[in-house]
C-alpha cells in the first residue's frame, strides 16, 4: 500500500483553510490552483482582542434602525427617483415604523434640497421621527446642509470624511493630523451653523462617521472618534452619533465585530455614544456583519429595504428585521404586508427584487422537491393536532413547520404558493395543494396513486402544474358528475333499511351503460350492500380500505369518503363528496369502479 502524499510531494500533508493538517486521502479528489493574481491582494488583519466578549452574547431587542433608503440607496439607482417615488419611499419607511431616516444629501443639488423642504413644509414627518442630512466636511456644503432643516422638529447633520490609508496617501495627500483636522473643524462648523441657522423648534442632533472605517487603523479610528467628541462635548442627553461604516466590506463577520467591541471598550465617553453600524454588501456578508456587530456592543443598523444601495448593496433591513422577528425578537418595524413593502421598493427603485430574496421574494415559502413537500404538509397536519390538543389555535403555539423558518401568513402571504408541484414534486406537494385548497384529505396510498398520475403530466408536458390544473386533473380522475359524466355507472340516489338481524338492505336508482336500472343487495353496511348489488351487472369488487371526514364544520357540512378497491383483479381508489355520509361512500365506490372500466 503507497502513502498519500500531497499535490506538491512534500512530505508534510496537506493544510486545511485555518492551516492545520489535514490527511489527504485521494490526491486526485483535491483543488488545483485557479491561476488568478491573488498575489495582488492582501488579507484582512485580525484585531488583538484575546478576551473577547461578543461570540457569548445573543440579541434579545431589537436595536435603533436608520434606513437610508432615500440617500445612500438612492444615490445608487440608475434612475434616481423622482420626487414622487422619494415620497412615496419616505411614507412607506415611516408607516412601518422607522424613527430615524436619512432622506438625502441636500448640498448635492436642488434635487435633493427641494425634497427635504417638501417633507418639512407638508408636515410629512411625524413628530416621533427624526430625520437625518448626508455632508462632507467643506464649509459651503455644511451651511446648505443646516439651510434645508429649517423648521424640522427632529434632525440630525451626518459629516463623514475618508480616514483610510490608501484614501489618505491616494486621494487627499494628507496626513493623519490633517485628516483628524478636517473631521474636527467640519464637526465645529456644523454646530456653528446649527446654532445660527435653527430655530429653537428643531431638536438638533450630530452624527459623525470615519469613512472606510473597515481599512482604517484602529487607535487612528479612535483618535479622530475621540476628537470629534472633544468639539461636540457629548453628555446626558446630548448624544453623539459615531457611525464606523464598512464603506467596502473587507474581513469576515468576526473580525468585524471584533473592531466594534474594541471601539466599544475604548471610547472614553461610550455612556453618551451612539455605535453605528453601516455594512456595505462587497463580500456578500452583510447581513452576518451587522448582526455581530451590534453582539459587540453596536447600538444601530443603517441599511436599505432589500439591500439595495452602491455596488453589492447596502445591509438589508428587510433581512435584519425578519431573522430577528424569526427568534421571537420584536423587530419594531412592521413586516407584516411584505408584499406591499416590496412593490413599493420595487416602483421606488425600479429594481426588480429575486425572486430567492430571503421572506420577500416570489419562492421563499415554496417547496418543489418531493420529500420537502411531504415534511410541510406532516408539519401543517401536526401544527393543526397540537393546537387542538392545547386548546388553542395554530396561531397561539409555537411555530414548528419543518423547511418554513416563520409562518408565511404572518407577512401577508397566503398558502397558495407554500407548494408548488414540478417533475420533482411528490404526494406531499400534491396532496397539501388538495387539503389546503379543497379541504381533501387523501390516506397515504391514495396520494402516492394520484401522484403517479401527476407525475406523468409533468414527465410528459414538462414545467410546473399549477393548483388549478391539479384540482382539474383530480376532478377528471375521480369525480364524475352531471357536467363531467363519465363511467359506466351514474348514480342518482339510494335508499338503505336496516332488518332486525342487522342486515342492511341497499336500493340503488342509476345509470347503468345509459340505461336507466334498479341495483338492489344485502350486506352487513351501505358497502357491502353496494357490493352485492355490482355483481349483478357483472363487476366484482371488493373493499380493501376505507376512511372519511368532514370537509367543514356546521349542519350543511359535505363529508369526504375514500374507498380503495380490488375490482377486477384492480386496485383502485374512489372518492364521493356528499353531505350524507353514506351516500358519499356510495359515490366512492362509483369512483373506482367507473375508472376501472375507463
Amino acid at each position: 500500500m503507497t502513502t498519500p502524499v500531497n499535490p506538491a510531494g512534500a512530505a508534510n500533508p496537506a493544510e486545511n483553510a485555518v492551516g492545520r493538517p489535514t490527511p489527504v486521502t485521494n490526491a486526485t479528489q483535491l483543488q488545483k490552483p485557479s491561476g488568478m493574481p491573488v498575489h495582488k491582494y492582501r488579507g484582512y488583519e485580525a484585531v488583538d482582542i484575546a478576551d473577547r466578549t461578543w461570540p457569548d452574547n445573543r440579541i434579545t431587542v431589537a436595536p435603533r434602525w436608520l434606513s437610508t433608503d432615500l440617500r445612500d440607496g438612492n444615490q445608487a439607482l440608475i434612475d434616481p427617483m423622482s420626487p414622487a417615488r422619494k415620497r412615496e419611499m419616505f411614507d412607506l419607511l415611516v408607516r412601518m415604523g422607522y424613527k430615524e431616516i436619512e432622506v438625502g444629501f441636500p448640498s448635492s443639488g436642488e434635487t435633493d434640497f427641494a425634497f427635504v423642504r417638501s417633507i418639512i413644509e407638508e408636515g410629512a414627518i411625524p413628530e416621533d421621527v427624526t430625520i437625518s442630512v448626508l455632508t462632507q466636511a467643506r464649509e459651503e456644503l455644511i451651511e446648505r446642509t443646516v439651510e434645508s432643516l429649517v423648521g424640522a422638529r427632529r434632525a440630525t447633520v451626518h459629516l463623514y470624511n475618508a480616514t483610510a490609508p490608501t484614501f489618505r496617501r491616494v486621494v487627499f495627500r494628507g496626513s493623519k493630523e490633517q485628516v483628524k483636522q478636517i473631521a474636527v473643524d467640519g464637526t465645529r462648523l456644523v454646530m456653528e451653523y446649527a446654532e445660527k441657522i435653527l430655530g429653537p423648534e428643531t431638536i438638533f442632533g450630530y452624527q459623525y462617521s470615519p469613512e472606510i472605517f473597515t481599512d482604517t487603523e484602529l487607535d487612528f479610528a479612535l483618535e479622530v472618534c475621540e476628537a470629534v467628541c472633544d468639539v461636540w462635548q457629548p453628555e446626558e442627553g446630548r448624544e453623539i452619533i459615531l457611525n464606523l461604516p464598512a464603506t467596502v466590506e473587507r474581513s469576515t463577520p468576526s473580525t468585524h465585530a471584533d473592531r466594534f467591541e474594541w471601539m466599544s471598550r475604548n471610547l472614553s465617553r461610550r455612556e453618551f455614544v451612539c455605535l453605528s453600524v453601516h455594512p456595505h454588501n462587497d463580500r456578500g456578508t452583510a447581513v452576518a456583519a451587522a448582526e455581530l456587530a451590534i453582539m459587540a456592543g453596536a447600538d444601530r443598523i443603517e441599511g436599505c429595504l432589500f439591500g439595495q444601495g452602491e455596488r453589492t448593496g447596502n445591509v438589508d433591513l428587510v433581512t435584519l428585521g425578519m431573522n430577528l422577528f424569526s427568534q421571537g425578537v420584536d423587530p419594531q418595524i412592521d413586516f407584516s404586508q411584505i408584499d406591499e413593502i416590496r412593490r413599493t421598493s420595487e416602483y421606488c427603485n425600479q429594481m426588480e427584487i429575486h425572486p430567492r430574496h430571503p421572506y420577500a421574494g416570489d419562492l421563499v415559502y415554496t417547496a418543489f422537491s418531493g420529500s420537502h413537500q411531504d415534511a410541510i404538509k406532516k408539519g401543517f397536519d401536526a401544527m393543526e393536532k397540537d393546537a387542538a390538543a392545547q386548546g388553542k389555535t395554530v396561531d397561539e403555539i409555537e411555530w414548528a413547520v419543518p423547511y418554513l423558518p416563520i409562518d408565511p401568513k404572518d407577512v401577508g402571504r397566503s398558502y397558495e404558493a407554500v407548494i408548488r408541484v414540478n417533475s420533482q414534486s411528490g404526494k406531499g406537494g400534491i396532496a397539501y395543494v388538495l387539503k389546503n385548497d379543497h379541504k381533501l384529505d387523501l390516506p397515504r396510498r391514495m396520494q402516492i396513486e394520484f401522484s403517479r398520475i401527476i407525475q406523468a403530466k409533468t414527465d410528459a408536458e414538462g414545467g410546473e402544474v399549477t393548483p388549478t390544473q391539479i384540482w382539474s386533473t383530480f376532478q377528471d380522475e375521480y369525480l364524475p358528475n352531471a357536467e363531467n359524466a363519465w363511467g359506466r355507472i351514474q348514480l342518482r340516489s339510494g335508499q338503505t333499511t336496516t332488518d332486525t338481524d342487522g342486515t342492511d338492505t341497499l336500493t340503488v336508482e342509476a345509470t347503468v351503460d345509459g340505461a336507466d336500472t334498479v341495483l338492489t343487495g344485502s350486506g352487513n353496511g351501505p358497502i357491502s350492500a353496494f357490493f352485492e348489488a355490482l355483481q349483478a351487472i357483472g363487476i366484482d369488487a371488493r373493499l380493501l380500505d376505507y376512511t372519511e371526514h368532514t370537509m367543514s364544520e356546521g349542519a350543511s357540512a359535505q363529508a369526504a369518503s375514500y374507498i380503495e378497491c380490488a375490482i377486477d383483479g384492480k386496485v383502485l381508489w374512489g372518492i364521493g363528496i356528499d353531505a350524507n355520509t353514506t351516500r358519499a361512500s356510495l359515490k366512492a365506490v362509483v369512483s373506482a369502479v367507473n375508472r376501472a372500466s375507463r
